[in-house]
This record gives structure tokens, C-alpha cells and sequence, in this order.
């Protein structure tokens, strides 16, 4: 279990992350999501004690990281994929790391096996790939066989092949009861493993929750209807839970806690007639888009509008 509160990070005046509390708790995979520049690569860093907080704390299963004994057994982390001697194999480096962390030398092959690497395990670290570099990083975070598991941005460059393998992979940890923590970019590979979701924006926690809240919170299922009667078919569909708006005057209507096919056969039976009936779901990123929108520090638009100044001016 990783627990943080009121973790804070400041690099002189910015604040880098602020008073952040949360936890990610076993048997799930959370995904911890944020814009550019929101502070998530700082948190974990302070997880693993690389960076030390200004000011609250973070604890691993009970304990700060540096306090553990024998912490690569505690929390495996992925952080960065090419922290590696370049000249060194895989199987070289993974060994190193069992050597000088009390681990058995089986448990190289292991992972070597597990992670895919196989092929090019005796293969100069720095000749690989980065995909066959972020399956390194992965097969070193799970070294020590660790109950937290903590990984970032671990589908980058990978083929499909190998965003199925760590899909796979995530799950079963979780269902081995494992504290899975997970950053991404991806919205659609977050919506497909993660069950907990902790999103960051500007270094202030925006939401702690699970994806179908998250999803129901930003519009859920949403059947837009249209009818020449709205008025009618309001009074059809009130029920607890369905919720309906629409314009004054307009013959549209947005239904949400209904199915499309439950308005259809109501609408039917009250003699309403329907021109339109289109279900739409809300998808993860429209919701995290959604959320985040005034937390973007990095905006695509200003630096269209920079590259437009320079060349007027060059």
C-alpha cells in the first residue's frame, strides 16, 4: 500500500506538488493520471525516496521507503527505462541487481523469461530498442518480487505485442493481491486495467475515484433524443435516477440513467413519436479532458500561436 499526505514539493518558488493525499491500496491497479507538468513524476520519485517532500509524507506498506530493509523486495519501480550502463547485457544488469539486493539467481531467469527478453538477454543494454528498454525496467522492477508494484508510462514503445503483454501483466499482479500504481498517458489503455483512478493537475489532487464514476460524473451513457413533444416525453421518463435536459423550445432532449431502448419502447407507449435516438458514451479521456481542462500548463494552441510570431519575425 502507498500512502501519501499532505506530500508536498516545492523547487524554490514553484510548487511542484501540493498537500497531495491519497492511497492506492492492494488488488487494484490505479492509475495515476495528470497533464504534462502536473506533478506525477515528482510523486514518484518521492515514493522511492529520490526526491525527499518539503513538507507531509509518503510511506510503502507501512514504512518510508530508505527505511526498509530490503526495499526492492517492498516496491518495484520503473522510472526511467534507460537508467542502465549501456554496456552492460540485460541479463548482466538484472544480475548486478539480485547480487547486491540478496536475491537468488533464479529469479533472473524469471524474469528474463517473464518479461520477454529471452532473445537478447546477454544483448549490450544499449543497443536495445525502447521498447526492449522499457521491458528491462519492467523485468528490474519485478526483481524482488514485490507486493508494490509502481510503473511509469510503462506501454511507451512498445509494439502491440508488448501493450497486451503489460496489460496482462497488471491485471495479474492485481489479482494477486499486489498494490499495482500505474502512469499513463493512454486514456484508452487506463480505461481497459485501471480500477482506481488518481488524477493530479498543477500538483493539487482533481479526483480520487474509480473510472465509471469518473465517466458517470462527466455525462455517463447519454441518449440524445429528439421529439416533437418534449414535453410529453419528459413527463414519460421521469423515474429516480433519470436525469433530462434540454433548451427551452428545443425538440432535443439528453437523457441520462436510461437506455436508448427503454426511451424507444416508452416513447412508443405513450404514442410519442421520435426523429432522433442516439446513445453516446462518454469516453475515459473526455472525462479526464474534461477535468483537467484548467489544469494544463503546457496548451498545444500557444505554442502554434509561438511558432506562427517567429516566422512572421524571422
Amino acid at each position: 500500500m502507498i500512502d501519501a499526505q499532505q506530500l508536498t514539493k516545492r523547487y524554490g518558488e514553484k510548487t511542484a506538488v501540493d498537500g497531495l493525499d491519497f492511497a492506492v491500496k492492494p488488488g487494484t491497479v490505479t492509475g495515476f493520471l495528470g497533464p504534462n507538468g502536473a506533478g506525477k513524476s515528482t510523486t514518484m520519485r518521492m515514493i522511492v525516496g529520490l526526491d525527499a517532500p518539503t513538507s507531509g509524507s509518503v510511506t510503502v506498506n507501512g514504512s518510508r521507503y530508505a527505511r526498509h530493509q530490503a526495499p526492492l523486495q517492498e516496491v518495484g519501480a520503473l522510472l526511467e527505462a534507460k537508467s542502465i550502463h549501456p554496456g552492460r547485457s540485460a541479463y548482466s544488469h538484472l544480475l548486478a541487481l539480485a547480487l547486491t539486493h540478496g536475491i537468488p539467481r533464479r529469479r533472473v531467469d524469471e524474469v528474463v523469461e517473464m518479461a520477454g527478453l529471452g532473445s537478447v538477454a546477454k544483448k549490450r543494454a544499449g543497443a536495445f530498442s525502447l521498447g526492449m528498454g522499457q521491458r528491462l525496467g519492467i523485468a528490474a522492477a519485478l526483481l524482488g518480487d514485490p507486493q508494490t508494484v509502481m510503473l511509469d508510462e510503462p506501454v511507451n514503445g512498445l509494439d502491440p505485442e508488448g501493450v497486451l503483454w503489460i496489460r496482462n501483466l497488471l491485471k495479474a499482479l492485481a489479482d494477486d493481491g499486489r498494490t499495482v500504481f500505474v502512469s499513463s498517458h493512454l486514456m484508452s489503455e487506463m480505461a481497459l486495467v485501471a480500477d482506481h483512478l488518481i488524477i493530479v493537475g498543477r500538483g493539487r489532487l482533481l479526483a480520487d475515484t474509480t473510472v465509471g464514476d469518473l465517466v458517470r460524473e462527466a455525462g455517463g451513457d447519454t441518449v440524445q433524443v429528439a421529439t416533437q413533444e418534449p414535453a410529453r416525453l419528459r413527463e414519460a421518463l421521469a423515474a429516480p435516477g433519470v436525469e433530462i435536459t434540454g433548451r427551452a423550445g428545443s425538440e432535443e432532449l439528453q437523457v441520462t440513467g436510461v437506455s436508448a431502448r427503454e426511451i424507444g419502447l416508452k416513447a412508443a407507449e405513450h404514442g410519442i413519436a421520435l426523429f432522433e435516438l442516439t446513445a453516446r458514451t462518454v469516453s475515459l479521456e473526455e472525462a479526464f479532458m474534461n477535468l483537467t481542462r484548467d489544469a494544463v500548463e503546457y496548451h498545444g494552441s500557444a505554442a502554434v500561436e509561438t511558432l506562427e510570431t517567429v516566422g512572421r519575425t524571422a
